[in-house]
């Protein structure tokens, strides 16, 4: 208990503070991303525990592959894997860019209180629905499969 408080006495004492731990996780994130990049879930699967366990699709499933072909500029073939992560992927990045901003030059987060529940809900069960219809066995339900809008549209 006593080193989260110093880490957050550390985080409020000054702007670089915070500033140079966004960098470190960014840093991160850019590591992941060309990791991503030069590994091909095709060829590096990355299962997905719920689909292992269950045998079906959760909401996420093919999150991998898209990711991928986004890095690799093929977007069409990134929403036949998972339409909804490429849909949402600019709205998530947009609330993590505008979050972290407020964070660092702040030191507080005014963001989340400026969004309305209801909108995070509405998201949620959108979520939710979409994992159920996706692992429906009939046309076009099956078309959300990952890789499955490929038949359609490719």
């Amino acid at each position: 208990m006593q080193r989260v408080i110093k880490l957050r006495n550390w985080f409020a004492q000054s702007r670089k503070n915070r500033i140079l731990f966004l960098a470190v996780i960014g840093c991160m994130a850019g590591i992941g991303a060309g990791y991503l990049y030069f590994h091909n879930p095709l060829k590096y699967p990355l299962p997905c525990l719920f689909h292992v366990i269950t045998g079906l699709y959760c909401p996420g499933c093919g999150a991998g592959r898209a990711s991928y072909n986004i890095l690799h500029g093929n977007f069409l073939t990134a929403f036949c894997y998972n339409p909804v992560m490429v849909f949402l992927l600019p709205f998530l990045g947009i609330y993590f860019v505008t979050v972290a901003a407020d964070w660092a030059l702040t030191g507080k987060n005014h963001v989340d209180k400026k969004i309305n529940p209801k909108i995070l809900i509405g998201i949620l069960v959108f979520l939710l629905i979409f994992g159920v219809i996706r692992n429906l066995p009939f046309y076009p339900f099956r078309l959300l499969v990952p890789g499955g809008l490929a038949e359609v549209l490719m």
